[in-house]
């Protein structure tokens, strides 16, 4: 029987998950191209052979998602994988019209197809949106599982924008481990929290390979998502943190949607700087879809070691990189911060911005005034180290969840602001875990 022939639409995480679990030893299908997006410069590479298995000796070439209608027509492709996540919902089926009217077939993969069975306890950390407060909820879920006596390892969406091959299984308990793995800006921020606080993290490639290491040296694994795309482990605890301040993208984005449908465990944040009326949508949706979710309330309040200093300060302000840009959020924890505490001016960065990084303002113009830290390679660090440095301002405040004078020489003071997850009342996550994890 003649195969068939499918391209798969990725950002460099997805996709190549679901190329490993499912078409990658398939003799029925023959996967032609990937294309890219999202991510600057992860197209025009390959998916190793090393990586792709014995039925792509030569491994599978990876294009801008620009040229799928070229690609389509140039290898007479029978379907299209749409694989990247925190998209809308319409954007989707754009996509969809547009791969039909040429001809193939369009198909999203669920978990049945994706999903890898662990043989410890998995407990999955997602989100309806970027910058729902994700990050700060798989903490405290770290913190309460170790206070429970268990040894956790976090397993965390991937961000493979390296060599690929070099990054098929990677393990970091320290800071010197980030550095011999050359860690992006982006990698750092999700990495850092957890080695200080113990536990080590894996990320890759090929997460087959990535859990079974994982389950050796753990007594929970937790799944850290990325975006908010749906785990790549079969969770025995699923928690979805929806975002009050976006109300109604829990149910308009894909695939938060899929997040909050399947959720055992539905964590509502950012109560404390939330509109009631948006809370309350939010728990409409929730009782639309997911009626017998546990439902639990947080806040989300900020953390500065010295607020005095930014109080009658000009400032610039930057935030994580993703939460601003395909996230769509006007700003963060940096901002708040610096509102808060009384600086006298935001210093708008836009007119000193380096070549990437004014690129990121024409792709994404809602950023406004707010350095998006986006570091996706050194080039694109070195941009954004020379953008700060040529802002004129008093002090940057800092939203990202890392120490930046790890990797940039910034030459103006540094303040850093941090977010925690605080559970408000009850249920808790604490006995929602005790109950689950035994």
């Amino acid at each position: 029987m003649e195969k068939i022939r499918v391209i798969i639409m990725g950002a460099a995480g997805r996709d190549f998950h679901n190329f490993n679990t499912y078409f990658r030893d398939n003799d029925h299908y023959e996967v032609v191209a990937f294309t890219a997006t999202q991510i600057p410069n992860i197209e025009g590479r390959m998916y190793p052979p090393q990586l792709a298995g014995p039925l792509y000796p030569d491994g599978i070439s990876i294009f801008p998602e620009e040229e799928l209608p070229a690609l389509i027509e140039k290898f007479d492709v029978d379907q299209v994988v749409f694989s990247y996540s925190d998209v809308p919902h319409e954007y989707v089926m754009h996509k969809a019209s547009q791969v039909t009217a040429l001809g193939p077939d369009f198909r999203l993969m669920g978990g049945k197809a994706t999903m890898l069975t662990s043989a410890k306890p998995v407990v999955a950390v997602c989100a309806v949106r970027t910058g729902s407060g994700k990050s700060q909820t798989t903490r405290y879920v770290c913190d309460a599982l170790q206070k429970l006596g268990k040894k956790v390892v976090a397993v965390r969406h991937p961000m493979p924008y390296g060599d690929l091959v070099k990054q098929t299984v990677q393990r970091f308990a320290t800071y010197d481990d980030l550095d011999k793995h050359e860690c992006t800006i982006e990698e750092r921020e999700e990495y850092e929290p957890h080695i200080d606080r113990g536990v080590v993290v894996y990320a890759g490639v090929d997460y087959e390979a990535i859990l079974r290491k994982a389950e050796k040296e753990a007594d929970v694994v937790v799944w850290d998502g990325g975006n908010n795309d749906i785990p790549f482990f079969k969770p025995d605890l699923w928690i979805t943190v929806a975002d009050p301040h976006r109300p109604g993208h829990e149910m308009t984005y894909y695939p938060g949607e899929t997040n909050l449908r399947a959720a055992d465990v539905i964590v509502i944040n950012k109560l404390d700087t939330a509109d009631y009326d948006n809370v309350r949508k939010v728990y409409a949706s929730i009782a639309e879809v997911n009626p017998e979710a546990v439902v639990i309330q947080a806040a989300s309040p900020l953390f500065v070691d010295h607020p005095e200093l930014i109080r009658g300060k000009r400032v610039l302000v930057v935030e994580d990189g993703p939460t601003l840009t395909h996230g769509e959020m006007a700003y963060g924890a940096g901002y708040v911060a610096a509102e808060r505490f009384g600086a006298k001016e935001i210093i708008d960065p836009r007119p000193y911005a380096m070549a990437s990084i004014s690129a990121t303002y024409e792709k994404y113009p809602k950023t406004g005034a707010i350095l998006p830290a986006m570091g996706y390679g050194h080039e694109q660090m070195r941009d954004l180290e020379v953008t700060i440095n040529n802002t004129p301002c008093d002090l940057v405040v800092v939203g990202t969840p890392i120490d930046l004078t790890r990797i940039l020489k910034v030459e103006h003071p540094m303040e850093r602001v941090r977010y925690e997850l605080q559970v408000i009342g009850t249920p808790t996550l604490e006995g929602v875990l005790q109950e689950k994890i035994k």
